[in-house]
């Protein structure tokens, strides 16, 4: 690596003073990226949108939090954040250590050569570490799921517990803990974004008078719900849909109600407790 003559102490002065500007500059361009990342991450502008839409839409405290301040959303923003404060560190300060060794009369071609045929050898041999870090980046920008939400990822089934750029914790319900690498997953099914549906199927007997018995249980439905004081958590009152299938040995009535996320299962529990226990008092035959 073959380095320019020695320097004259005018020279080392020059070169002195020009590597110091050069850390300086670096230095306070990362701390001006990090800051200005850090604003946008953290929604610096929200409540300047948020007040011109109180002004020219009227929304509603409720739909303003909706739509721009979610504790996910700010969640998201904060990983993708510190992704990309790490990046531009790397990009000042390799940019500003080249700069550096440039001064010294350094070559930095057999260098950058070195670099990229060690980058190329390290790319093949972590192929999967940088598809699931991609995978992870697309997956948080695309709010795909977060934590708290429970997800079917194909071979995991449960809630997340934990997002990161390389794996997904996600803890089943027999307390089993899956960590599942973003790269592996090629399919999400999340039921718990802006809304969930608690079912209840009903079987009944071929003979029963399925208006009496719908009626019964869409009043049961509601009731179930008022006295174990879901009323908050239920979006859409409970409705009856009909037959939902029909064989030799009976018939299945559906009901469903609109609850919020993560919330349809105590909704469905009690629904059923109170639906069975009010057509049985009915004398309505349930069917085996």
């Amino acid at each position: 690596m073959p380095f320019a003559p020695a320097l004259t102490v005018d020279g080392l002065v020059h070169v002195s003073v020009t590597v110091a500007l050069i850390v300086l500059v670096a230095v306070v361009l990362r701390f001006v990226v990090n800051r200005v990342i850090g604003h946008v991450a953290a929604g610096a502008g929200v409540p300047g949108m948020l007040s011109l839409l109180r002004r020219r839409r009227g929304v509603s405290d409720a739909d303003r939090i909706e739509a721009f301040g979610s504790a996910r959303r700010a969640q998201r923003a904060r990983t993708v954040g510190s992704v990309i404060r790490n990046a531009a560190t790397i990009l000042i300060f390799g940019t500003a250590s080249m700069m550096v060794l440039s001064q010294f009369g350094v070559n930095l071609a057999p260098v950058l050569a070195s670099a990229g045929v060690l980058g190329l050898a390290i790319g093949f041999g972590a192929q999967n570490l940088v598809k699931d870090f991609l995978s992870g980046i697309f997956m948080l920008l695309e709010d795909q799921y977060g934590v708290g939400d429970h997800v079917d990822l194909g071979d995991a089934v449960g809630t997340i517990e934990r997002v990161g750029l390389r794996t997904t914790t996600v803890r089943d319900v027999a307390g089993m803990v899956w960590y599942v690498r973003n790269g592996t997953i090629e399919r999400v099914g999340n039921g718990s974004q802006d809304h969930a549906v608690a079912v209840v199927d009903v079987p009944l007997a071929l003979d029963t008078d399925i208006t009496r018995a719908a009626a019964t249980a869409e009043q049961a439905a509601t009731a179930g719900i008022d006295e174990y004081g879901h009323g908050p958590d239920v979006l859409r009152k409970p409705q009856v849909l009909g037959v939902e299938s029909l064989s030799s040995s009976g018939m299945t009535l559906r009901l469903t109600a609109m609850t919020k996320p993560g919330r349809q299962w105590a909704v469905q529990r009690s629904m059923t407790e109170h639906v069975v226990a009010a057509l049985r008092a009915d004398d309505v035959v349930l069917a085996a």
